[in-house]
């Protein structure tokens, strides 16, 4: 089989540790947080304790500033785990980067040493009831207070991971309504300031104990210092960081597709049907073999991007690719893998139910299939456009 070659000794340590804080912090509990439908706040200050959170965050702002394949490893980790409760991927592989990246000195020193820490967690607000991929439709209002310069924040946000948990939230407005996707603005809001409302804790398809949430903004008085970034430069900003997060959600799927074919072979070598095993059966072996060639060549191409990032080399047709093949790829081998486990595959009891339920979402969060074809596709044209 073919090496994976991006990630050292060090690497390889951490995810040992990794694999033992899953074993120890959250195994025992997670079928309970899925009853709960949310994990303790108290998980995370144990995770930030271990060194799990915001992994390349710089020393100066709390963290030990590694590089980006230790984040990695908490994500395939938790992905290989099957436990999708702890929202990690969000808090650090998009808020914590967002400000890290733009924030201002002062707002890096207010929230990421928290975050490193697990003191406070952090939420991604952009989806609105009617705007979910056309982020330039939002309409949550930030309208600036001539009197003393503060803005004042109102309206809704739906599907926000982290969103029952969160103390600092990275929120898409329109400073401008009539200004497209120039009118958009971020701003760093402090979960606790009054006019802040969580909504309810949603009932969902799958991942059940990640608590996600209708956030609302009462006009909410934030100071001009909690803008993130540029006045209308928030779409701007949001784009780069889109191949980043679909990105993360190609690891994620390759972990997954790898993990639950391992499941499969582990149950068809021991289940017996009609004096042998479902395993010595040609059918069984011609569709595992199938499954695994393509979660190969997932993983190669994942691994590709991944050394790309990291020389700021992976654009965003190569990451919609990668997120598009990758969800796909990895919805048809959870699927396909179920079928395997003939009706216990049903059973919530076993991981691959839970893994069939939770697969489902990855083809919408982070930009749908639909809108990845569309980014795709419309490259492959642009050349033949008249100037």
């Amino acid at each position: 089989m073919l090496r994976r070659e991006l990630f050292n000794e060090d690497h390889e340590a951490f995810r040992s540790m990794v694999r033992r804080f899953i074993g120890n912090e959250i195994a025992p509990h997670h079928a309970a947080w899925e009853e709960a439908g949310i994990v303790p706040s108290e998980l995370w200050l144990k995770a930030g304790a271990a060194g799990m959170l915001c992994c390349t965050v710089p020393e100066r702002y709390g963290g030990v500033g590694a590089d980006y394949l230790f984040d990695v490893v908490v994500f395939e980790e938790m992905a290989r785990s099957g436990f999708t409760g702890p929202g990690f991927m969000i808090h650090c592989d998009l808020v914590a980067t967002y400000i890290a990246t733009f924030g201002t000195e002062a707002q890096r020193r207010q929230w990421l040493p928290k975050m490193v820490s697990g003191e406070a967690i952090g939420s991604l607000a952009m989806t609105e009831p009617h705007a979910g991929s056309d982020l330039k439709a939002i309409r949550t209002k930030a309208v600036r207070d001539n009197g003393d310069g503060d803005y004042v924040i109102s309206g809704q946000k739906v599907f926000i991971s982290n969103g029952q948990l969160c103390d600092v939230i990275v929120l898409a407005t329109k400073t401008d309504s009539a200004a497209g996707a120039k009118g958009v603005t971020l701003f760093l809001v402090d979960a606790s300031l009054p006019g802040v409302r969580r909504g309810k804790n949603l009932s969902k398809l799958g991942m059940k104990a990640q608590d996600t949430s209708e956030l609302f903004f009462d006009e909410v008085r934030v100071p001009a210092s909690a803008m993130l970034g540029e006045e209308g430069k928030g779409f701007e900003l949001m784009m780069t960081k889109l191949a980043q997060e679909r990105l993360a959600q190609a690891i994620r799927s390759a972990t997954v597709a790898e993990t639950v074919i391992e499941w499969t072979v582990d149950y068809t070598s021991q289940r017996k049907a009609f004096g042998k095993t479902i395993g010595d059966f040609q059918n069984t072996q011609f569709k595992l073999a199938e499954l695994k060639t393509e979660a190969v060549v997932g993983r190669q191409f994942v691994d590709r991007c991944i050394a790309a990032f990291m020389k700021g080399e992976l654009d965003a047709i190569d990451a919609a690719m990668a997120k598009m093949w990758l969800t796909n790829m990895h919805c048809r081998v959870v699927d396909e893998c179920l079928q395997l486990f003939g009706g216990w595959g049903y059973m919530w009891e076993y991981p691959i139910a839970r893994a069939y339920a939770d697969a489902r979402i990855v083809k919408i969060a982070g930009g749908s299939i639909e809108v990845m074809k569309h980014i795709i596709g419309r490259q492959m044209f642009a050349h033949l456009k008249p100037a």
